[in-house]
């Protein structure tokens, strides 16, 4: 099984400490799936902005199929977060 290293919040400094803020405002804890890409804190910045333009931005689906549909993508791929 492949291992990753995690930042975790109390290490996070700069650009990391801020996204980590921003996932703790919009979901009440940083999720293991942010935590992913905490070696690479603009990676992490710009997967966020395309998150939110995805889930928030203008579309014909409402939010609760938009959910639905990350719900299902994630069930099919098995991931466990």
């Amino acid at each position: 099984m492949a291992h990753l290293r995690l930042i975790e919040e109390g290490e996070a400094t700069g650009v990391l400490r801020a996204e980590y803020e921003a996932a703790v405002a919009r979901a009440g804890k940083v999720f293991n799936i942010v935590k992913a890409m905490s070696l690479n804190a603009p990676v992490l910045r710009r997967s966020m902005q395309l998150y939110s333009a995805i889930m928030h931005g203008p579309s014909p689906l409402s939010r609760a199929e938009r959910e639905l549909l990350a719900v299902v993508v994630s069930a099919t791929n098995e991931c466990r977060y």
